[in-house]
């Protein structure tokens, strides 16, 4: 509990946005990036209460729904996307809701506070045919014998094979893979851990980068225990990777607006265009829950929807 606090201006509303920060990164263990995010979102709020409220001091329980109708209000004002006003509320209502049961107030206001309803997007991921184009790539890359084309065609391979975030694979160190076994251990969202295996095809190409990575070896590597390396023996960095990616994509892809994550929805989609089942491709992907899972059956239904339409005589 946080001693009863019941809020106020500068450093009280700072105190308070910190303890509940804090607890995102300590307790509930989301993301450097996510913390950012809901610090810029909460500071967003704090500075329209003060407008608002126009008094040097108030309290958090002063806070009720007219408030935070206003709040919404001014952000539809702005002209931001529908998605990124959800996302402000929602950091508002967790930040409220994480207030009421430490008992700094009474109740949340932001319950019956509705988000705009957003568009279902299906996301973005390759055909078959892309992806042995974008296979082709990497392999011809990799076929020059470089350590950087050896590396990449590795990365590319294990993307596809587990479906793993970009966060999990920028992550990897070389004992969170077993290339006898061809499985990777991988830590995921809230430090969640799971074994997901890599197939041959990955394996092959990680033994291979084994090889280069550990010429570097003798150049003494600043991170050893990195997996993906660059050639100064440093990590790579998430953007490094995404940076890799495109490169591909761009090569094998007519559609720009492909990114690094539609690997990850690429490998889910072919998973249930297979047959596999839902479940299991929810434990492979990580997800908590199963309806987020489910947006890759709408994928797949307005695919055999499209070749219907192209394909039956009286469609």
């Amino acid at each position: 509990m946080m001693a009863g606090r019941t809020g106020g201006s500068g450093s009280g509303v700072e105190l308070d946005v910190a303890v509940f920060l804090r607890n995102l990164a300590d307790a509930r263990h989301l993301s450097p990036h996510t913390v950012v995010a809901y610090r810029r979102d909460l500071a967003e709020f704090t500075g329209y209460l003060s407008r608002r409220l126009q008094r040097p001091e108030w309290r958090w329980d002063e806070v009720d729904r007219g408030l935070l109708r206003g709040f919404l209000g001014e952000l539809n004002r702005r002209g931001l996307a529908r998605r990124t006003i959800a996302r402000k509320i929602s950091a508002v209502r967790s930040f409220l809701r994480f207030l009421h049961r430490e008992e700094v107030i009474p109740a949340n206001p932001a319950r019956t506070v509705h988000t705009p309803k957003l568009d279902k997007r299906l996301p973005g991921w390759l055909t078959r045919a892309e992806m042995e184009r974008l296979f082709e790539a990497a392999e011809l890359r990799s076929a020059e014998g470089g350590f950087r084309g050896v590396r990449d065609h590795a990365i590319i391979e294990l993307f596809y094979a587990t479906g793993m975030r970009l966060s999990e694979l920028q992550g990897l160190d070389t004992r969170s893979v077993d290339l006898i076994a061809e499985q990777a251990r991988v830590l995921g969202k809230g430090r969640k851990e799971r074994i997901l295996p890599i197939g041959r095809s990955a394996a092959t190409a990680l033994r291979r980068y084994e090889l280069r990575r550990q010429e570097l070896a003798g150049h003494g590597p600043r991170d050893r225990g990195a997996l993906f390396l660059s050639e100064q023996g440093r990590r790579l960095s998430t953007r490094q990777l995404q940076n890799i990616v495109k490169r591909f994509l761009a090569a094998a892809a007519d559609d720009a607006g492909l990114s690094t994550h539609s690997l990850r929805h690429t490998f889910a989609t072919h998973l249930l265009d297979a047959g596999a089942d839902l479940l299991a491709v929810k434990e492979l992907l990580g997800h908590a829950s199963l309806s987020t899972t489910r947006i890759y059956t709408h994928t797949s239904r307005e695919r055999l929807k499209r070749v219907y339409e192209q394909a039956h005589p009286r469609a």
